[in-house]
């Protein structure tokens, strides 16, 4: 394996440029309008797994987009690990905030990036991460540096819910057969300080509207006669929390996992300034549910979000109408135990029983998935922490995070094997944000760490 930076160092170039060409494509999965976009880039995919030293690529057909399989397998009698990506991206609106175009790579140096940054839709989440394993496989195939079986499944829908991925997975049990599942579409916690991501939170997105009269009316003629659907759904929105924001719907948190004193004081343990969190949002306070730090609020506790809120008129000037209709998007990140379909169902019985006379509610679910833990006993974890001490010189610290990858509660239901959360991303990265980013260090050093992960994975479960 010592030849690995070499390995790199020759063909860093063309490892950044593939990546450039495969940020330049706007695979957006929740617009249809995007549609031949997110087609080309897995056939790109699939181009590179062939690349990168897979024998058999596929491009597996679904109700919506496809998953591109692939696997080299050496030998039955060794273990195989199943890496799992998405090659689709978010939208990148609001497209007035980035400061370059979202598919329009480019690499700039920063503070904290002074070896450069690639900032693009994608570039972080999940494309470049997912791509380091593609670049990793290829060093070990080339090297004669392969030590077990591996097999790749990378999909085009995470964006929007995993739905199709979820059928592909139940019906192709053996084909997925693997001893470990390996995903990076997490982060650490500073280029300095490894983590490896041992928790992750479940998610029920749903879309509500409020509805009032027939139609748009004039806000002289009919302002104090009749509810507004805005001021309504505003105030029923207002109402989910309460003054120490404590979510109020009735059973939300009965499921809820409430740590030790004990793992909270290893939590605890990971670095952490209050004054540059702040500083990096440019927020002068933190907001959050008593009782609990901000590290934990954002990853073991539940939390609901309103994610966008629109109705009446929003163009140029003014417009006095009172709309006929309101709406919003609203998410809830969820803790283990937290079933989403439950917590789906009591938000919509919730917020359908306190609409007021006037109007009506309805809430259509989007899509969801549960929360997952990792232990840090298993053999995956431990090959981990291994890779991560030989290329960062420091054992990794486990971290829960906040963010959601619905699927991985799945793959072990489905297919019995953990998995291992080795993501290489920082917080500063502004995944679903403007400038999107992803540091040229940070890319590298995970096509450096991959191979070792194999390495010694194969070792322990000889």
């Amino acid at each position: 394996m010592s030849n690995i930076q070499s390995y790199i160092t020759n063909h860093k170039d063309r490892f950044l440029n593939e990546l450039i060409e495969l940020l330049k494509i706007p695979s957006i999965s929740a617009d249809s309008a995007y549609k031949d976009d997110v087609l080309k880039t897995a056939d790109l995919i699939k181009d590179s797994l062939v690349k990168a030293g897979c024998e058999h690529v596929e491009i597996c057909q679904t109700d919506g987009y496809p998953i591109v399989y692939g696997e080299k397998i050496i030998d039955p009698n060794l273990p195989t690990v199943l890496v799992y990506g998405h090659y689709d991206v978010q939208p990148p609106d609001p497209l007035n905030l980035w400061n370059s175009p979202p598919f329009e790579p480019v690499i700039k140096n920063t503070k904290l990036h002074p070896e450069g940054a690639i900032f693009a839709r994608g570039a972080c989440d999940d494309k470049g991460q997912m791509y380091m394993h593609v670049k990793a496989m290829e060093f070990m195939t080339n090297e004669g540096e392969l030590p077990c079986n591996v097999k790749f499944m990378i999909e085009g829908e995470e964006e929007v819910g995993s739905v199709n991925l979820a059928h592909y997975v139940k019906a192709n049990r053996e084909k997925l057969k693997n001893d470990v599942i390996l995903i990076s579409d997490t982060g650490m916690i500073a280029k300095d300080v490894p983590s490896i991501t041992t928790g992750l939170r479940g998610l029920s997105y749903v879309e509500v509207k409020v509805t009032g009269s027939n139609r748009d009316l004039h806000s002289g003629l009919y302002g104090g006669a009749v509810a507004n659907p805005i001021n309504v759904l505003t105030k029923m929105i207002a109402s989910l929390h309460d003054e120490n924001n404590h979510i109020t719907i009735p059973g939300f948190y009965d499921k809820v996992e409430n740590l030790s004193d004990a793992e909270r004081a290893e939590m605890a343990k990971a670095p952490f300034s209050l004054e540059d969190y702040k500083k990096a949002l440019d927020i002068d306070a933190l907001h959050g549910e008593e009782g609990y730090t901000t590290n934990e609020r954002n990853s073991i506790r539940p939390t609901l979000d309103v994610n966008g809120i629109w109705g009446g008129y929003t163009g140029e000037g003014a417009k006095t109408v009172i709309a006929s209709k309101a709406y919003a998007k609203i998410s809830m990140r969820l803790v283990p135990n937290q079933d989403w379909e439950e917590i789906t169902d009591l938000f919509k019985s919730h917020f359908e029983g306190i609409a007021p006379k006037g109007v009506t509610v309805k809430v259509t679910p989007h899509h969801g998935g549960q929360g997952y833990v990792t232990p840090i006993d298993s053999i995956g974890y431990k090959a981990a922490s291994k890779a991560y001490e030989q290329t960062f010189g420091k054992t990794p610290i486990p971290q829960r995070s906040g963010g959601s990858i619905p699927i991985v509660a799945l793959f072990e239901q489905e297919l019995k094997s953990k998995t291992i959360l080795m993501g290489f991303g920082l917080d500063s990265d502004a995944i679903h944000s403007p400038n999107e980013h992803f540091g040229i260090w940070n890319y590298l050093k995970g096509i450096e760490t991959i191979p070792y992960f194999y390495k010694h994975f194969t070792q322990m479960k000889k």
